[in-house]
């Protein structure tokens, strides 16, 4: 006999966009809410920096690795995607830009990969709003000092005006604290929150440290933790952390049952012994249930208990894509301005990882193609240690020279026992990292992909660069012209050349469509042919958004929690079991 499971009125799988709004919505309607987040919580300083804690800051459970990073690798593409109380947000780079109004467009189904958008941008018009004023966006002050010597940012200006482009660069919104309210923006400032974070900690205004996608440790980024998670938690959710969703299936009677691995008491870096199927679950049972695992995550739940949901549309895997996501490189530009070629000082280091956006708009906005970004993608000042630091043989002729140096000062040869030069010229010029810069493209690639699970039971993608290729093509060629225009060389990814791309922003899986034959659940999350569940996070976009999805994904979390409120209030119960049927339940899913 299995013990009786705690119920609630809805059960989230997931702790990213969709799942953190939708928490605070429905606790803050009164509904009783429970979170199941795979990761743990980061307070302040808590995300690890030095290489010892970084070899372990990945997520495989089973190798006793219960870190912030998922990386998955398939054959087109990899992917990766955080784990921890607030998913995504703990990693992505801050930007809430709105799908442009003209790319909620309708295609003929009949063309491969297309796009058929259930919902418009008036739709989703207020949602953007609340989920902006919640996120606490702020543009880049790029007015005040020392903001205003941001040079990545002043270089990707420059290369918009002289690419004829100026209307269509910008500051985005960023979700970082970069001043208190109606305040100069200072770096560094405690912040001041109305009420107290969920992790009880100061946080401090951005510090201009470039590590936002490895962890802000000065809780200066206002990820979802510190904002819907926080509010959800005051209105009563309850936040499991270490809760890795395993089965899930639909309750005789109405409702849904979700069983769950604990990883609370588990010791790290200590394997789970045992096959997995066989560790102890935690069950718990909710009337509505919502997967917002994340686009690999819940499309992999869904496929993997398929057998439990006979009602799933046939579209279940279908219109994948990477969100056109393209890592470029700038390196050695230059500035001849005054007439002498010198470098021209990017400073990747200095700053949030973006803080601009250039808009290449596409066919139904005027433009041509499919339309795309390109942002600047700064980065920790270590990276740009390491990069001067793997030049190894002219660092070696340094050193010799310093040390011949000081071994004439120790002999009495010289009586300038002042090295200080010398050590300086130890570092060399380090221009080579001073003058290079990460480009970010995404935009709006073919949504063809296909995810299904292998006879091993993994989760496999069946997306090939090729079927995007003018896109690539297209977002290539721009980088290129941004380097040129900055009068430097652009470097792609190594991985393009074989056919890969690295994405931050997988989406599709359990597409939005109209009826089941275009989608797996409708235009308010709802899954077609099982009522009370609902697919909220990347996964259920039609195909891409274009710009950075998070703030989209946010959005339309927010328009299906009022249809979930709705129909939670005007609607009869849909659980039909008794405490005495649910103490029987089986401590494995039905078969």
């Amino acid at each position: 006999m299995g013990a009786t499971a705690e119920h609630f009125d809805v059960v989230i799988v997931g702790s990213g966009f969709g799942g953190s709004v939708m928490a605070w919505r429905l606790a803050e309607a009164g509904l009783r809410v429970c979170v199941l987040e795979r990761g743990k919580a980061y307070p302040p300083g808590s995300f690890p920096r030095s290489p010892h804690d970084m070899r372990r800051n990945f997520w495989d459970p089973r190798k006793g690795l219960h870190g912030l990073f998922n990386l998955w690798s398939f054959q087109g593409l990899g992917g990766v995607v955080g784990a921890g109380l607030g998913g995504g947000s703990l990693i992505y780079a801050n930007v809430l830009l709105r799908k442009d109004e003209k790319t909620f467009i309708h295609e003929d189904p009949r063309d491969g990969g297309y796009e058929d958008w259930p919902v418009t941008r008036e739709d989703l018009e207020r949602h953007y709003d609340a989920v902006e004023r919640m996120m606490g966006a702020q543009r880049y002050p790029l007015e005040h000092a020392p903001y205003s010597s941001t040079a990545k940012t002043q270089a990707m200006r420059l290369a918009a005006q002289r690419l004829g482009r100026a209307a269509d660069w910008q500051l985005p919104p960023l979700a970082v604290t970069f001043g208190n309210p109606g305040e100069v923006p200072v770096p560094g400032e405690p912040i001041r929150e109305e009420h107290p974070n969920l992790h009880g900690r100061t946080r401090t205004t951005c510090h201009l440290c470039g590590e936002c996608d490895i962890g802000c440790n000065t809780g200066s980024k206002n990820t979802l933790d510190y904002t819907y998670l926080s509010a959800a938690k005051r209105a009563g959710a309850e936040l499991r952390t270490r809760a890795e969703v395993t089965e899930l299936w639909p309750a005789d009677g109405g409702g849904y049952v979700v069983q769950y691995l604990d990883h609370t008491d588990v010791t790290e870096e200590t394997p789970r012994e045992g096959p997995q199927s066989m560790l102890p679950r935690t069950t718990v049972t909710a009337d509505r249930l919502v997967l917002a695992a994340g686009t690999f995550g819940t499309s992999y739940l869904l496929l993997k208990n398929r057998r439990h949901f006979p009602a799933l549309s046939d579209q279940l895997g279908s219109r994948f894509c990477g969100n056109g996501d393209l890592l470029g490189f700038m390196r050695q530009c230059r500035d001849s301005s005054t007439g002498k070629a010198l470098p021209r000082i990017l400073d990747g280091g200095h700053g949030p990882v973006i803080t601009s956006a250039l808009h290449f708009r596409g066919k139904e906005e005027g433009g041509t193609g499919r339309s795309y970004y390109i942002e600047d993608a700064g980065f920790p000042e270590f990276v740009n240690w390491l990069y001067e630091g793997a030049h190894q043989v002219p660092l070696m002729q340094r050193g010799l020279r310093l040390m011949w140096r000081l071994l004439r000062g120790w002999t009495g040869v010289t009586r300038d026992t002042d090295v200080s030069e010398e050590i300086a010229e130890l570092l060399g010029d380090c221009l080579g990292s001073a003058t290079s810069l990460p480009l970010l493209g995404m935009g709006r690639d073919t949504p063809n992909g296909h995810m299904r699970l292998t006879d091993d039971g993994m989760l496999d993608i069946d997306w090939k660069l090729h079927g995007s290729k003018t896109y690539f093509g297209s977002v290539r060629q721009s980088m290129k012209d941004i380097a040129t225009a900055l009068e430097g060389k652009l470097v792609q990814n190594p991985l393009s050349y074989v056919s890969r791309v690295i994405t931050v922003h997988p989406l599709g899986g359990c597409p939005m469509g109209r009826a089941p034959e275009t989608g797996v659940v409708d235009a308010t999350g709802e899954a077609f042919g099982h009522p009370g569940l609902y697919v909220a996070d990347g996964a259920m976009m039609p195909g891409p958004t274009g710009p950075n999805p998070s703030l989209t994904i946010a959005a339309l979390a927010d328009r299906f929690a009022d249809h979930l409120i709705d129909a939670h209030f005007h609607a009869a119960p849909v659980h039909g079991w008794t405490r005495a049927e649910e103490a029987s339940w089986p401590s494995a899913p039905p078969m």
